[in-house]
This record gives C-alpha cells, sequence and structure tokens, in this order.
C-alpha cells in the first residue's frame, strides 16, 4: 500500500479555546490512539490534501516533533456548512499486528452482459479486509469480463492472498443490469427504482478473476 508522510506538532492545551486558535491560525486538531498512550498533535491544513481529497487509501507515516508512527485514518470530522477540517483520529499501526480498513475496488475487463446492451452497476466501491499492514493493497481488482446480463459478483465469490473480507458474503459487488430494467428505473415515477438493481442481481455470477493490487 501507498504511503503518505505527514509532519505535525504535539498538542500541550487542548482545551477548546487552544483548539479553536489552532483552526484560526490554519492548523487540523488530531489523535493518534491505538498502542500505548495518545497522542495530541496539529498540522497545518495543506498537508493532509492528498491524504483526505484522494480515492487511494494511505499508510500514513506521521512526524510528531521528530518521533515516528506508522498509522491509518480512521475518522474525519468536517463543519457541516464550510467543509473545513475540524479533526482527525488517526490509529497507529504495527507490522505483526493485523487491522481493518476499507480497500477501494477496481473493475477490469469489457463483460459480455455489456457489450450485450447491459449496464455495469457498482454496488460497492470499497471492501472492508483485514491484514497485516505489508499485505494491504492499494486496490481490490475484480475481473468483470464473463459477467452476462443479470448476473452479480457478491463478496463471497472474491478471494484474495492474505486478506479476510469482512462484508457478508451476500452483498453484491458489481452487477450487469438488462437495459429494460434499467429503462424501467429510470421512468419518471417508476415505484421502487431506487432497489431495482439490488433486485436484479440474483443470478449466481461465474468464476471470478479477482487480485489484490500492491
Amino acid at each position: 500500500m501507498k504511503t503518505i508522510e505527514i509532519k505535525g506538532t504535539i498538542r500541550k492545551d487542548l482545551g477548546k479555546k487552544a483548539t479553536h486558535a489552532l483552526r484560526k491560525e490554519g492548523s487540523v486538531p488530531c489523535i493518534i490512539y491505538g498502542i500505548g498512550e495518545n497522542v495530541n498533535f496539529s498540522a497545518h491544513v495543506p498537508a493532509f490534501k492528498n491524504l483526505v481529497y484522494s480515492p487511494n487509501v494511505y499508510i500514513v507515516k506521521l512526524n510528531i516533533d521528530g518521533k515516528e508512527y506508522e498509522a491509518i485514518m480512521k475518522e474525519i470530522q468536517f463543519h457541516p456548512v464550510s467543509d473545513e477540517i475540524l479533526h482527525i483520529d488517526f490509529m497507529q499501526i504495527l507490522e505483526d499486528k493485523p487491522i481493518t480498513i476499507n480497500i477501494p475496488i477496481h473493475i477490469i475487463g469489457n463483460s459480455i452482459g455489456v457489450k450485450k446492451g447491459g449496464r455495469l452497476n457498482l454496488v460497492k466501491r470499497t471492501i472492508t479486509v483485514k491484514a497485516l499492514p505489508n499485505d494491504l493493497p492499494d486496490y481490490l481488482e475484480i475481473d468483470v469480463e464473463q459477467l452476462e446480463v443479470g448476473q452479480s459478483i457478491k463478496v463471497g465469490d472474491l478471494k484474495f492472498a492474505n486478506l479476510s473480507l469482512l462484508n457478508n458474503g451476500r452483498e453484491p459487488v458489481v452487477s450487469i443490469l438488462s437495459s429494460r430494467i434499467t429503462a424501467k428505473a429510470e421512468e419518471p415515477g417508476a415505484e421502487g427504482a431506487e432497489a431495482t438493481p439490488a433486485a436484479a442481481a440474483t443470478a449466481t455470477a461465474p468464476e471470478t478473476k479477482a487480485k489484490a493490487k500492491a
């Protein structure tokens, strides 16, 4: 998995007044937890640009006043009106301890069903996995080339080396909708249009080619 480096400074004053002052000067209050004592720190807003505003998932190398930590971003809070970053929680990781994280999905192949006029429907954009940090891929690659109209690939159809998939095995990940179902779902006032994609993904998927990309 890709890494990103962020430098920060220990926060000594954790009161509301100090937190407000930090945000006013363009910094984000943060915390690292998970191993030993929690570490409160701050870093300037631009330092988080590539971490927060990206579809990618990263292992974060945090340098806090010269002390280094490896972590993953667990939670982020935004201002409800301005979308300003208010706070970020990081969880420290160790090489020999498995972690749980959401990994993005990449679809490859032009499915048989799409060639026949169907529409690809990506139901899930990420899958929750558990693995050692060094085994985490940048994304999970799913080959849909053999998928027919009306078929789907479910979480239980997927296998990736050194990864445990934590989602319900019956959850559909990607399906091919027929043009007739698609047209009906797009009709103004069509009842149950929102539920159509899930209802269509009932057929058994063919043997699935899937691999994790490092």
